[in-house]
């Protein structure tokens, strides 16, 4: 699989997710924080909340904002979680990237390899996908 590397766009979108996380804040109940860039350029942005058992992560909590708001596409995500005064860049779960091949599969996934900071497509990032085929209703 080819990555890609990342462009002023990318460090925004990071640096939202950031944000989130730094306002909202608590361990075991909100550790994690994502932000999506919708097509009309807007950044959503969203916190994991965690509950008895399970709770959403923090992507999908981004990705309903922004179709709440009325988006139609999702161009790229990132997910960031705390790590002492740090907040790195985390890869998405499974559900997140089946979630993401539902509703933005060219989307770019902004995620860590090998300890590097890189972007790939939604769709390349869960080979075998199973396709709901939601878009063919």
């Amino acid at each position: 699989m080819a990555f890609e590397p990342l462009n002023e766009r990318d460090h925004q979108l990071i640096a939202a997710a950031r944000d989130v996380l730094e306002r909202n804040y608590q361990p075991v109940r909100h550790t994690v924080g994502a932000a999506v860039l919708g097509g009309s350029g807007r950044i959503y942005t969203g916190v994991n909340v965690e509950a008895c058992g399970y709770g959403p992560c923090a992507e999908p909590i981004a990705v309903g904002a922004a179709f709440s708001s009325g988006e139609q596409e999702i161009e790229a995500i990132v997910a960031v979680c705390k790590r002492g005064d740090a907040y790195p860049v985390v890869s998405p779960c499974g559900n997140c990237r089946q979630l993401l091949v539902d509703y933005a599969p060219d989307a770019d996934v902004i995620l860590m390899v090998d300890g590097k900071t890189v972007k790939a497509r939604a769709l390349d990032l869960l080979p075998g996908a199973y396709i709901s085929g939601f878009d063919d209703e």
